[in-house]
């Protein structure tokens, strides 16, 4: 980029030898596809828990002049640009729902391109490559995971047994072998279930 007395007067991007005016300033800008890799940033996913994002961005410049006129430092703008469409996009860890990270990327590409266009620069893409729970709530999170996998194990053991209980005492009613009224009915049931949940204990993990 070739600047004189701080005003524009063009962009070199051949190679070779020129002859360029000694009085020109002269600034080199890199203007090839680039991979970013970004630090922990501050996130949140959809309940407003706290979190830290690794992103990686693709960008490039697209217009010398912009980049370099338009803002102090073109790469610390990004960088700012990607701190403030990840504090308005909810974002989740990786490896619970893909879709959702896939949907919060698009959606951080969109917004990241649309701010850092005006400076001359073009993203193809913000994609997610590490999302963390906070370490002062990663603790926290992880304890009500458990406590949601506890729930579904103990709901699946006893739709088990009541499975177990209806089927055993509709047999024994078909094929004739008891004859029960609903007292009898129930204390069955009531058995059936306790000695199920019983077995079902002594022989689990």
């Amino acid at each position: 980029m070739l600047g004189l007395f701080g005003r524009y007067r063009g962009t070199v991007r051949r190679t070779g030898l020129m002859w360029v005016n000694p009085l020109l300033l002269r600034r080199r800008v890199d203007v090839r596809l680039r991979h970013w890799r970004s630090e922990p940033m501050l996130a949140a996913d959809g309940n407003g828990v706290a979190l830290r994002a690794v992103t990686l961005v693709v960008w490039r410049v697209r217009d010398t002049a912009r980049a370099t006129l338009g803002v102090e430092d073109h790469e610390t703008y990004l960088r700012e640009c990607v701190e403030a469409a990840l504090a308005r996009v909810p974002v989740e860890p990786l490896g619970t729902v893909r879709s959702s990270a896939d949907v919060a990327g698009e959606t951080l590409t969109r917004l990241v391109a649309a701010d850092a266009a005006p400076v001359g620069l073009e993203v193809f893409s913000v994609r997610p490559v590490r999302v963390e729970y906070a370490p002062e709530v990663a603790a926290a999170m992880h304890r009500r995971r458990i406590a949601a996998l506890d729930a579904a194990q103990r709901a699946s053991v006893l739709t088990a047994v009541v499975d177990s209980v209806e089927d055993t005492v509709t047999r024994l009613t078909m094929r004739g072998l008891v004859e029960l009224d609903d007292y009898e009915r129930k204390v069955l049931v009531k058995d059936l279930t306790v000695a199920f949940c019983a077995g079902r204990g002594d022989t689990g993990p």
